[in-house]
């Protein structure tokens, strides 16, 4: 693969995008877990989702095996909970704009936990540009990816985890094809809350980044058929919103001093883009 069309294909750069939080098409891919929100006696309900954030490439097909927590209570070895073992392919490109897959629900013992592992086969692929290529995991089918949270699961309690994929940062081209170095950010939702609104006309377009002293904290594009976005996974306190048109002549929009809340979502409304006028 030579550099230019790897150039061309933008799959590195990232256009000012730290992308810790983004979130096209909803969807749940739920994989053998129980769906009861309600924990068996005694125990606490971990539920786990995953979302992505915007990027260049068509498709990140990820084939996940397996899900599992790690109590502090037990070796490093022996240690691991399987919260799901049901094998489902996720498109991280389709998770953005507000959309998540879940990855799966257990009840666990209450405790301190310290870890998530994801188990992925060797099958996982990238399309770009209409073409399949693989995708390479460095012991993804082994150690598999590991991701160090540490949380408290109490008696009775739901304890919800959002785990934000970033693919355009995680995902380097190679000769070979495409190695995978993830970047993941682990995000409790219950200290997180959400940014939302819609941006005309929409022919422009427009790129939306929530950003915080300088961070890039998420990015999506917005809804193509109607123009709405969410931005989801946001910590509490307070962010620039920049509205970038990528097509069209139009002006970049910058919202100052959002606040976000947890558990709330912050309505910024209808934004109109203002067109550049012909000198």
């Amino acid at each position: 693969m030579n550099n230019s069309k790897t150039s061309k294909r933008g799959l590195i750069v990232m256009k000012k995008r730290a992308c810790l939080m983004t979130l096209l098409i909803p969807f749940l891919l739920w994989a053998g877990c129980s769906k009861k929100s309600t924990p068996p006696e005694g125990n606490g309900v971990l539920r786990l989702y995953l979302t992505d954030s915007v990027g260049s490439i068509e498709q990140v097909n990820l084939i996940i095996s397996q899900v599992s927590v790690h109590t502090s209570a037990g070796e490093d070895s022996a240690g691991w909970i399987v919260v799901n073992d049901s094998l489902a392919t996720y498109d991280l490109m389709q998770l953005a704009n507000g959309a998540t897959a879940l990855l799966g629900e257990a009840g666990l013992v209450p405790g301190h936990y310290t870890q998530i592992r994801l188990l992925l086969i060797d099958s996982c692929q990238v399309v770009s540009e209409g073409e399949s290529y693989p995708l390479h995991i460095p012991s993804g089918s082994e150690s598999g990816i590991k991701l160090n949270h540490q949380f408290e699961i109490e008696a009775g309690k739901l304890y919800e985890l959002l785990l934000d994929f970033d693919a355009q940062k995680s995902i380097i081209s190679t000769d070979d094809g495409y190695l995978l170095k993830p970047v993941i950010r682990v995000v409790p939702l219950i200290v997180s809350g959400t940014i939302s609104g819609t941006v005309h006309p929409l022919k422009a377009s427009p790129y939306i980044l929530a950003t915080s002293d300088g961070d890039t904290i998420q990015t999506t594009h917005v809804d193509s058929t109607d123009g709405n976005f969410s931005l989801i996974g946001l910590p509490e306190g307070y962010y620039d919103v920049h509205i970038e048109p990528t097509a069209g002549q139009y002006v970049d929009t910058t919202l100052t001093g959002v606040k976000v809340s947890a558990g709330e979502d912050t309505d910024l409304g209808v934004i109109v883009l203002r067109h550049i006028l012909a000198r």
